[in-house]
């Protein structure tokens, strides 16, 4: 069997998954599928390229990102889309030009971008985790049904071949009856200390609207870019980043909704970083 690296797997089938959400954007306003959606991305680096690149052969109106230098990469591939720092200026300058929003911001500031979106009656494709804190799903939620929007969270496995094929299976029988399931997920993210010392703010990021909805610190290397995943104020730790990805699995295959009861165990919390391991019961 040929290999495929994880990050080749992870780009094709948010790709695959960021297309077919577009088809049934376009089925939803009555056109063609011959016709093409304006769409603007919030978060233009790392997911956000590759969430980009899924919807390349639509309308890409607007792109917008606190990171300069990703904003200029993006832009290169993008030429007449109009360029912003703060979606929300995107928002009041272009609300009448935008069909679509792709949302590929850190994980604090999904529900905000997301519910800026919606509440404009855009359609909406948010990536994973779909938000920071379980209030912000259920507004999320009750949001996209008030406004009668199409959305999709970015878990991207359900565009894989294998995990449909056991989806199928439990299904099916094949395995008989299920009564627990056991997820495993060797991801590990923890900031550790915070940081004491205050760099220099690097000359392309815009701090203050990187924090966005979180309380102030000062600008540290150890949370931009990418390590925000380990710090409780931005990410959510593994069970943000990757248990989300496998959990689905099982609530996908199962049916399963909301727990009745959840418990976790692993080290000491700490006040400002995300555990470097749980066990966590649902």
């Amino acid at each position: 069997m040929t290999r495929l690296h994880r990050r080749q797997f992870l780009k094709r089938t948010a790709a695959l998954a960021s297309l077919a959400s577009c088809t049934q954007l376009v089925s939803s306003r009555g056109e063609t599928a011959q016709s093409k959606l304006n769409i603007a991305a919030i978060g233009v680096g790392g997911r956000g390229q590759a969430n980009l690149d899924g919807v390349k052969d639509e309308n890409i109106v607007a792109l917008c990102d606190v990171d300069a230098n990703n904003l200029a990469e993006a832009a290169k591939l993008f030429p007449r889309a109009k360029l912003y720092r703060d979606f929300r200026r995107m928002f009041d300058e272009m609300a009448n030009s935008i069909d679509a929003v792709v949302v590929s911001t850190p994980d604090h500031t999904h529900a905000p971008a997301a519910a800026a979106a919606m509440k404009l009656g855009k359609h909406c494709y948010c990536e994973k985790p779909l938000t920071h804190c379980v209030y912000e799903a259920r507004y999320l939620t009750e949001l996209a049904a008030e406004k009668k929007v199409v959305t999709q969270i970015g878990t991207q496995i359900h565009a894989g071949d294998n995990y449909r094929r056991v989806v199928e299976w439990v299904q099916a029988g094949v395995i008989g009856p299920i009564q627990e399931v056991h997820v495993w997920c060797a991801a590990s993210y923890s900031g550790g200390d915070t940081p004491k010392d205050t760099p220099p703010v690097p000359p392309y990021l815009d701090w203050d609207l990187w924090l966005g909805p979180a309380p102030y610190r000062p600008y540290h290397p150890a949370y931009v870019p990418f390590r925000w995943r380990g710090w409780k104020d931005f990410g959510s730790g593994a069970l943000g980043d990757f248990f989300c990805h496998y959990s689905d699995l099982a609530f996908w295959a199962l049916g399963l909704k909301y727990p009745i009861s959840v418990e976790a165990e692993g080290p000491p919390p700490h006040p400002d970083s995300t555990p470097p391991w749980l066990i966590v019961r649902y």
